[in-house]
């Protein structure tokens, strides 16, 4: 499975209830780092499949979200454990550094 695209809408059922860790990509469509990071992610979250769900939040469509986690520069990706934020983690990094943090949570 691929990431999953979280808005207002549904950021509670895919997110906060999610009965498994949810990690979740705050990033914007101008952000090149997001882009950068783009498909590591998606790689992992078909490796993480059945572990850890991957979502993908854009921060220009939902500020107000954005804005609750207190997202401040991107990309920032938040782990969520049980409806609640477990780590946070700003800015762009390998895909064996963002394999290691995810793995932790699986």
């Amino acid at each position: 499975m691929a990431t999953v695209k979280v808005d207002t809408s549904n950021f509670a059922a895919e997110v906060l209830q999610s009965a498994e860790p949810v990690v979740v990509d705050f990033w914007a469509e101008w952000c090149g780092p997001c882009k950068m990071i783009a498909p590591a992610l998606e790689e992992l979250a078909v490796q993480f499949e059945g572990k850890v769900k991957v979502a993908k939040l854009n921060i220009d469509e939902n500020p107000e979200l954005a804005a609750q986690f207190g997202v401040r520069s991107i990309p920032t990706l938040a782990m969520f454990k049980a409806g609640e934020v477990a780590d946070i983690k700003v800015g762009a990094a390998p895909k064996t550094a963002l394999q290691s943090w995810i793995s932790s949570a699986a």
